[in-house]
């Protein structure tokens, strides 16, 4: 498949024949007793359990619900989260690194119950997990987090073979009972229970900002405010960070995913490479035959141009190593990586007893979105929860936090100084169609698209959150903050945080 056979825009399968039920925005002030800021995993989940036990919801989602992270994941449902185990316990020691192990399969078990529990047809399937590798070097990192598997009680091993022959290994490292879905169609009836429940939904309603106290206040772009006994914050990336600083303690990450299609008869098992750039295996049904999912190639966000190259690459491991070709969809994620790399999950502040938080996820938010649901539903309904302290976002260690925290702010100034020299910029005239580039108009740096039918689309290209300039995205049609990952439409709209005001459009 040549580029210019792929759709323009990029669009998840997820959402392909879906009926979404359609919520009104807020245009009234109210009250709740939880407010619930994004409808993604976290904040359905959340919402689900607290309504279950009675209390009363809200949660409001700044576009529709369902279509952020949530509805662009490769939908794993596992406590496989690459090699990471061995790293955890050289980091947290053995009991937290088990704890993390814990947390994520209890995640898992909650999501086979529910499913069970409420009859989802949502293509829930039971498969084994694998990493596997063809390097020397990773086969040694294998080895090791094998071993961590041995001592936390993890149920797998190293391997010789798997079922997908078809892919060229080693070794491998299984664990064993892990789990796939189509995470829409499973989420779908959490929303319908939490409406069932009196719990309320708003879509197109932006939170930009928290009045804390007694009764916190969730105020709307457009004037409206919830007042509430308690606010949680899923919102992807931190929306309200007068506090908690979390700009500076985290760092977002792409990944890409092309769909495609096969008639063969699939053998079983997920798979994850242990080497980078990253290969991710799963499949899908669709009617008779399968979706091969095959996802990857990760970078930090705003941090490569040519973004179209990605797509291409796991294109090109489809048809080389699988032997298929006819890709159907490409989607992109992108993703929140904490400095431990381990999520930020309980009380937004030390000092806050009523705001809560839920983020970091690390490319694994199905796990861990659905930890974090069930965490802020312990603690608002009973005061505790036996994962609290290992995900608590006031914890700090000096290994790894201080190395990385040094790392990642020295790349965020780097980008800010590079975006404000030593850039070419175009005339607008010399953008072709389809092209987007950085552009002089009456003496100012732009940012310019022309799209299909010759109309030259120009914004502002610093960012709204703290003055980087941004990048175009020509895999995914859009401007990118390579310092803190915000991410803007071709008009300048907000597409990901964590800024909360759009480019500035320019008449040109």
């Amino acid at each position: 498949m040549t580029t210019n056979q792929w759709p323009q825009f990029p669009e998840p399968y997820w959402r392909k024949n879906m009926q979404f039920p359609s919520f009104p925005s807020l245009e009234e002030d109210i009250t709740t007793d939880v407010t619930i800021v994004g409808g993604g995993i976290s904040g359905i989940t959340a919402g689900y359990l607290l309504s279950l036990s009675g209390v009363k919801v809200t949660i409001i989602e700044a576009g529709s619900i369902l279509n952020g992270t949530t509805g662009h994941t490769t939908a794993k449902v596992t406590a496989q989260h690459g090699i990471i185990y061995d790293e955890f316990i050289n980091h947290f020691g053995e009991e937290k690194a088990k704890l993390y192990y814990s947390a994520s399969d209890s995640a898992r078990a909650f999501v086979k119950e529910t499913v069970q529990e409420l009859n989802i047809d949502c293509d829930f399937e039971e498969h084994d997990a694998y990493i596997y590798t063809n390097s020397e070097k990773e086969l040694s990192k294998l080895e090791k987090e094998a071993k961590a598997y041995e001592k936390l009680g993890i149920p797998g091993n190293l391997v010789d073979s798997m079922p997908l022959t078809k892919l060229p290994m080693i070794k491998a490292l299984v664990m064993k009972g892990q789990a796939q879905f189509h995470p829409l169609k499973y989420l779908l009836p959490l929303t319908e229970s939490i409406a069932k429940h009196g719990g309320q939904i708003y879509e197109n309603t932006t939170a930009v900002k928290i009045e804390e106290g007694n009764k916190p206040r969730v105020l709307t772009r457009n004037g409206k405010t919830i007042t509430s006994n308690q606010v949680i914050c899923c919102s992807h990336y931190p929306f309200h960070d007068t506090a908690g600083f979390y700009f500076a303690r985290m760092y977002q990450e792409k990944s890409y995913i092309v769909a495609v299609k096969s008639d063969e008869p699939y053998p079983g098992g997920m798979y994850i490479s242990a080497e980078t750039p990253t290969r991710s295996i799963r499949t899908t049904p669709v009617g008779n035959d399968n979706l091969l999912l095959l996802s990857g190639e990760g970078h930090k966000t705003g941090h490569d141009i040519n973004t179209m190259k990605h797509y291409e690459a796991l294109a090109t491991f489809g048809k080389e190593v699988l032997g298929v070709t006819d890709i159907q969809y490409r989607w992109s994620a992108q993703d929140i990586y904490t400095l431990d790399k381990m999520p930020y999950i309980g009380h937004y502040t030390s000092g806050s007893d009523n705001i809560y938080l839920a983020t970091g996820y690390r490319k694994w938010g199905m796990t861990n979105g659905t930890v974090a649901g069930m965490i802020l539903s312990d603690l608002i309904t009973k005061g505790s929860n036996p994962y609290a302290d290992l995900f608590s976002p006031s914890r700090f260690h000096a290994d790894p936090d201080i190395k990385k925290f040094v790392e990642h702010n020295a790349d965020v100034a780097y980008q800010l100084v590079k975006g404000k020299i030593g850039m070419n910029l175009k005339q607008p005239e010399d953008i072709a169609v389809g092209e987007g580039a950085h552009v002089k108009i009456n003496g100012e740096k732009c940012g310019a698209y022309r799209d299909e039918n010759g109309q030259l689309h120009v914004v502002n290209s610093t960012c709204t959150h703290m003055g980087c300039e941004v990048e175009w995205n020509n895999g995914d049609k859009s401007w990118d903050c390579p310092c803190h990952g915000s991410r803007f439409s071709i008009n300048g709209d907000v597409i990901e945080g964590p800024t909360e005001l759009p480019l500035k459009k320019i008449d040109y």
